[in-house]
């Protein structure tokens, strides 16, 4: 999914930040959820828990990416971050 921030579409600076926040929670959502299947795929074996690993990795350097981006911006990604359910 394309944002209109990552097109280097003029905006709203506080639409900016609004699309930004939200896709750094996606991203970081989406990296909770690839760490929880790398133990999902441990009884699959050893090319499994491989794959899930590297998606994993993949999905936290994603989200690590959009929490540097925030940070210029100046809004502290640790204040956004979501808590697990109960």
């Amino acid at each position: 999914m394309t944002t209109s921030i990552e097109m280097g579409v003029t905006v709203n600076p506080s639409v900016a930040h609004a699309e930004l926040i939200a896709t750094f929670k996606r991203a970081e959502a989406d990296a909770a959820h690839k760490f929880g299947l790398i133990q999902a795929a441990a009884h699959k074996g050893p090319k499994a828990i491989q794959a899930a690993t590297e998606t994993a990795a993949k999905a936290a350097k994603r989200r690590d990416s959009y929490a540097k981006k925030l940070e210029v911006l100046g809004v502290n990604p640790k204040d956004l971050a979501t808590q697990p359910a109960a």
